[in-house]
This record gives C-alpha cells, sequence and structure tokens, in this order.
C-alpha cells in the first residue's frame, strides 16, 4: 500500500468509501435548511399543529428530515393519523417548491412526553417516578429537591424524600420535571 488510496489483493482492488461515499451527496446550504424549516413550520401551522423539533440528516442517502408536532391546542394528543396527513402536506409543500431537488425521506412524529409536569393528568400518570423540584424557600430562594412523586394537591406537592414524606406548598413550585433514578 505505498500510496494509501487502495488495497490490492490479487486481482481485485478495494479502495476506501470515505471520499467518494462523501461525494455521492450535495451539501445543503444553511439558507436551504432554513427555508425547508420555514415551509415545513408553515404547513403544520396552516393545518393546526407547532412544529418542536426539526432535524436533517445530510449524511444519509437519500437525506432525511424528521419533524417532531404538537397540536396548537394543548389537550389534544397527536395521533397516527395526524402524522399521516400532515406528512402528505409538508411532502406535497416540498415537491411543489424549488428549494430541495434531491430524493428524501420525510417522518413526522409526535413530540413525546415531555420531562416537565404540568396537568393534574400528569402527577397522576407519574405516581411514584422520580421527579426533581424546583420551588423557592421561605426567604424566597430557589431550591431543588429530589424525590418520588406522591401526589400534588391544591395546597401541596408531596414527595417522598429519601423515606420521608416533604410538602411543598403549591405557589413555592417553580418547575417539577421528570428525572431518572439515581443509585
Amino acid at each position: 500500500m505505498p500510496d494509501g488510496t487502495s488495497l490490492n489483493r490479487g486481482e481485485s482492488q478495494l479502495k476506501p468509501l470515505g471520499l467518494p461515499a462523501r461525494l455521492r451527496h450535495r451539501l445543503l446550504s444553511n439558507q436551504t435548511v432554513t427555508e425547508l424549516k420555514a415551509l415545513t413550520t408553515k404547513s403544520a401551522n396552516n393545518n393546526g399543529f407547532d412544529v418542536t423539533e426539526f432535524k436533517m440528516f445530510t449524511h444519509l442517502n437519500p437525506l432525511s428530515i424528521q419533524v417532531n408536532i404538537r397540536h396548537k391546542n394543548l389537550d389534544k394528543k397527536v395521533t397516527i393519523d395526524d402524522c399521516s396527513i400532515l406528512s402528505e402536506h409538508i411532502d406535497e409543500a416540498i415537491q411543489n417548491s424549488s428549494i430541495l431537488e434531491q430524493p428524501f425521506t420525510l417522518e413526522i412524529s409526535s413530540e413525546g412526553v415531555s420531562e416537565i409536569l404540568i396537568h393534574e393528568k400528569d402527577f397522576q400518570i407519574f405516581k411514584g417516578f422520580p421527579i426533581e423540584v424546583t420551588y423557592q424557600d421561605l426567604r424566597k430562594i430557589e431550591q431543588q429537591t429530589n424525590g418520588l412523586l406522591l401526589k400534588r394537591s391544591d395546597n401541596d406537592l408531596q414527595i417522598n424524600h429519601k423515606g420521608k414524606i416533604q410538602r411543598i406548598p403549591v405557589e413555592d413550585v417553580i418547575q417539577v420535571r421528570l428525572t431518572t433514578p439515581s443509585g
């Protein structure tokens, strides 16, 4: 291997994939990505959805566009039918534009479960799960504590902190976030 670009074995010649593989796909400009994101967001908004995340994987062949959505009405959950219908609208919008002239795949999905607990239903579903609570103490200084979620009432948030029940007044709670159990 004198030149480092090929490997000779008998009559076959193996060449490294790095450079030719990189040349097979065009790099997209930032403007192209920005325009695709704007087009996707506009199409989603026109159909009652917000885009929560937009990703492009230009190293894949074909190029991959992944879009996470949620309903503008936060009480509604995104269904598979919603994703399918919106996929058709966004695909049509991209095809009718002159922004992208190469093959691509489009994946539309929901944003999934948020790690921040907000709604009463969240507190019921994740009862017993590990959480991190950010709150202000009596001196109005921000504090954090971890524990297992017991319940939230109109008056307080109750967590199991190292085997003891800790009650934090609801008006002092800034944020409740799901965490992973620590060993």
